[in-house]
């Protein structure tokens, strides 16, 4: 653990001011921005009793919400990620209670991706480099703590938590490097230009099949091709019983430990996109997980998204030896193989298996989604006031398709926010367009991409972070800046007249 100046990460603190509430209908309806003009509570659909509001309109590609115990409101926005978004700042909005907004700024690549206020501190997980990191921020001294900075990333997915259990243990995802299990040019400006050693880590020993994937080099000035083998960097072909050894600091894997960042110990490996996290009052831990993709050289077609219960949560701490393992890279959310006919691709390259005598899946999963919805943050519902006490709120940010899917009936899966019963394992809408997919696509000023939903400290209000627009091609994606919302549910008022 090391401790950094705010100067030295580039940390600052900006204040303005902000009152959220003095935002009228008539501004919501003539918003200067081009691509999301319009934001109309009326186009969103919530169940009846309950009434959507707009907190904060402007926000670019934000990530997650956190809440103090004074009512502080922070908000993350991610910065820049990929060339197919505009370079933004990545940092942390702090809505004070009397509106007052101080903007906490920070030089990193590119930025928090979760946030968890814990004893005047705010725990973050940022993505960036080689390496995930799990820091926490002071905000009246400004300093940054780095508190772990061993995790593989460089490449496509996303850290998980920070999550705080009630005994106050730390917990915490990192999502693989690559799509597929391999490292591909389909993410060359993503991977390779930028890291090009980059490659997933397993979590324990495993034998590999020798089954390499040729794909074309997109380092080469001119047409060439190449083999790369699982957990292995782009152009490294692997060999037939050839063992990996695991390591603690892996891709793919749910981690806990003490809030300091010491005692840290795997839980899981082999979830895929471990990005949001959540504990019910029982005590048990549930992460989502994205599908597979159909295309490239490795195409795995009719994933499901699926919600994983990762048991080894439950166990005391420090006693888990060896991690469970959810599938990644060969085995869908369905259960089956990526080379089961069920998977086959209409585009792209079928997939082989990497793995030889691979360790016991730990599924089941407790919930399977439309293949690419995208499942994201996610919160359970702990107030009879508010309803659905014990069952889990999920934010859907939204199909790819076409860019990672051909299949037309993948357009409009997500793009809205489903409560799921986990004992069960079924799903009920709970907030979504009046035609399902995102408002600039479908009509209208309502939602585009939720990425995070997180109950008020109190359970009365849920709070529903959009990313903003995102408008896909068969080739490319393209967010916008300034179009990401805050919303915001709640209970309608009973009237005694």
């Amino acid at each position: 653990m090391k401790e950094v100046s705010s100067a030295n990460r580039g940390f600052a603190i900006a204040k303005h001011s902000f009152d959220p509430i003095k935002s009228s209908t008539a501004d919501l309806l003539n918003l200067p921005v081009s691509a999301r003009p319009v934001i109309n509570t009326a186009d969103v659909v919530v169940p009846d009793g309950y009434e959507v509001q707009v907190v904060m309109t402007g926000l670019s590609f934000p990530t997650d919400i956190a809440f103090a115990e004074d009512g502080t409101v922070f908000v993350s926005e991610g910065g820049s990620s990929w060339p197919t978004r505009p370079y933004m700042p990545a940092r942390v909005l702090v809505i004070e209670p009397g509106g007052k907004l101080q903007a906490i700024t920070m030089n990193v690549q590119a930025g928090p991706r979760g946030i968890a206020w814990r004893d005047g501190e705010l725990y973050m997980t940022i993505k960036g480099g080689y390496h995930m990191q799990v820091v926490k921020y002071n905000l009246k001294s400004g300093k940054l703590t780095v508190l772990i900075d061993k995790f593989p990333s460089g490449g496509w997915h996303e850290p998980g938590g920070p999550l705080f259990s009630p005994d106050g243990l730390l917990y915490i995802g990192n999502g693989s490097v690559s799509q597929q299990g391999v490292i591909l040019p389909a993410g060359f400006t993503v991977d390779v230009a930028k890291h090009p050693d980059t490659f997933d880590v397993p979590g324990q020993d495993v034998t590999l099949t020798g089954n390499n994937v040729w794909s074309r080099d997109p380092r080469m000035p001119y047409p060439y091709l190449t083999q790369t083998g699982a957990f292995k960097p782009f152009g490294t072909p692997a060999q037939e019983g050839e063992v990996i050894k695991g390591n603690i600091f892996c891709s793919s894997g749910v981690w806990r430990c003490k809030p300091d960042g010491t005692d840290i110990e795997l839980l899981a490996w082999g979830i895929r996109n471990p990005f949001g996290m959540a504990m019910n009052d029982e005590g048990e831990l549930y992460v989502t997980d994205n599908d597979f993709e159909e295309k490239g050289e490795r195409a795995i077609a009719n994933d499901p998204d699926r919600i994983w219960h990762i048991k080894n949560a439950k166990k005391p701490f420090g006693s888990i030896i060896t991690p469970d393992w959810y599938g990644f890279p060969d085995i869908c959310g369905d259960g089956l193989p990526v080379n089961h006919e069920n998977h086959l691709p209409q585009k792209g390259k079928a997939a082989e298996l990497l793995l030889k005598d691979p360790p016991a899946w730990a599924g089941p999963a407790v919930f399977l989604e439309k293949p690419h919805s995208c499942m994201c943050k996610i919160d359970f519902s702990n107030s009879e006031f508010f309803g659905h006490k014990g069952e889990l709120f999920v934010s859907e940010w939204g199909t790819l398709a076409p860019l990672n899917s051909p299949r037309t009936e993948d357009l409009d899966h997500g793009f809205r926010v489903i409560r799921v019963n986990v004992k069960t394992g079924t799903s009920e809408l709970f907030m979504h367009n009046r035609k399902l997919g995102p408002a600039s696509e479908v009509g209208g000023g309502g939602i585009e991409r939720p990425v995070a939903c997180k109950f008020a400290p109190d359970g009365k209000e849920l709070y529903v972070l959009d990313f903003g627009v995102c408008r896909i091609t068969q080739g490319a994606m393209f967010g916008f800046a300034h179009t990401g919302v805050l919303w915001k549910i709640s209970k309608k008022e009973v009237s005694n007249a």
